[in-house]
């Protein structure tokens, strides 16, 4: 079934908050959208959010198959996945098993988690960032360009190369409002209204290297993330710097 523009948009259980390195289950669509995306009632696949893409990949069932191009947010929370052009759709009610694009999404996961601990390495506020999976940037409060931009590197892999745990922690909406300075992104607010607030922490709670919420996929290890380089460092306005990180291969 379509979904009328004045129905409520059915609603997609995240099992990528679950189990951020599941790659295939099982699952049944709920209902298509007017522009052809696809809700199941529970979903591997995260929506573009907070910088980070929406993952892509295959729905399977039966004789039939869909490739997926990207995940986006619905209304009311819903998941919606966007098969490419001209793809084939499974009807309401079909069972489907879902295979994410791994490769892709394990390589959003190591750089998100690195972009954390860039925020740690350069603790000055956020002013917006990118994702992808074999580098990412951030957008620095920074009216001055890093004097040495090796030794932030050398600090980085630092981190990295501890193998710190990668964790989350859920604080309610007014004990965030009690803590302002968990938010170091100026340009994405934390999704408030849910009652909960998402943490992500890096390091243990007696040890913590950095705590900021976030509604994205991480790896658990910081070791997962590998070696990482800083790339060229552009002026955005006068007060900004956006600096690059690139996976090594």
């Amino acid at each position: 079934m379509k979904i009328p523009m004045e129905m409520p948009m059915p609603t997609s259980e995240p099992l990528f908050r679950k189990d951020a390195y599941a790659r295939m289950t099982e699952a049944e669509v709920l209902a298509h959208t007017e522009r052809g995306g696809i809700i199941l009632n529970r979903t591997l696949f995260y929506a573009t959010g907070g910088g980070q893409p929406g993952d892509s990949g295959q729905l399977l069932w039966g004789d039939g198959q869909c490739t997926i191009a990207t995940t986006v947010k619905g209304e009311n929370g819903a998941v919606v996945l966007v098969p490419h052009e001209g793809e084939t759709l499974p009807p309401a009610g079909t069972p489907v098993t879902q295979v994410l694009d791994w490769d892709r999404r394990y390589g959003h996961m190591r750089v998100h988690t690195a972009l954390h601990l860039l925020s740690v390495v350069i603790p000055l506020e956020v002013t917006g960032g990118s994702v992808s999976a074999e580098k990412g940037r951030l957008d620095f409060n920074m009216p001055e360009a890093p004097e040495d931009k090796q030794a932030l590197q050398d600090q980085l892999q630092a981190l990295i190369d501890r193998d710190l745990e990668v964790t989350e922690d859920w604080i309610s909406d007014e004990e965030l409002e009690a803590n302002p300075q968990l938010v170091k992104t100026m340009s994405v607010s934390p999704p408030r209204g849910a009652g909960q607030v998402r943490l992500v922490r890096i390091g243990t709670a007696d040890e913590q290297i950095d705590l900021q919420p976030c509604g994205g996929t991480h790896v658990r290890r910081t070791g997962e993330i590998g070696k990482i380089r800083l790339g060229k460092v552009e002026k955005k306005g006068q007060q900004n710097r956006r600096v690059y990180l690139h996976l090594e291969p």
